[in-house]
């Protein structure tokens, strides 16, 4: 499953610079000053160049590999339960998954902003929708509560010791 997340969150990645360079390099081109920043209800408050639209497929590729990186080192992960050797291979692999989601997720969001920053320029209001950020905060903590919780399920209980109870 992590193989094909991580099959996924490439190609987000790869059509979130594709869009980004047909913006900028296409046929159909964009106006000198662009939306750059926008408020809570979705109305812009900055401008700048079209070679502003740059940043958001740099700081994905960036943030995706740093997560990338950070996910080679499972072990030095905090885990919200007791790590014991009969239990780390289920935790490294349940963490190593939600890593793997939340990248996924990184690479929809970039991708997603960056295709409705295009389509407001495009139509010509400027605006984009005010829910990109309160879904994406949902989808990213009911990832990690829902990881967080297969993770406390797997460990075992603490007030088992040797197979007897109080």
């Amino acid at each position: 499953m992590r193989r094909n997340l991580e099959i996924v969150g490439l190609a987000l990645l790869a059509i979130l610079c594709w869009i980004t360079f047909r913006a900028l390099y296409g046929p159909s081109r964009l106006p000198d000053r662009i939306p750059t920043h926008f408020d809570l209800a979705g109305n812009p408050n900055g401008w700048g160049s079209p070679a502003m639209l740059w940043l958001l497929p740099v700081m994905a590729v960036v943030i995706y590999g740093l997560i990338t990186v950070v996910s080679f080192f499972p072990s030095a992960f905090n885990y919200p339960v007791r790590v014991t050797p009969e239990n780390r291979p289920r935790l490294q692999a349940l963490s190593l998954q939600m890593v793997a989601w939340l990248k996924v997720e990184l690479a929809f969001l970039f991708t997603w902003l960056q295709w409705s920053i295009l389509g407001a320029v495009r139509a010509g209001h400027g605006r984009v929708s005010p829910w990109i950020v309160p879904l994406f905060l949902v989808l990213v903590f009911g990832t990690c509560i829902g990881h967080i919780v297969a993770i406390v399920r797997a460990a075992p209980p603490a007030n088992l010791r040797a197979g007897k109870s109080r």
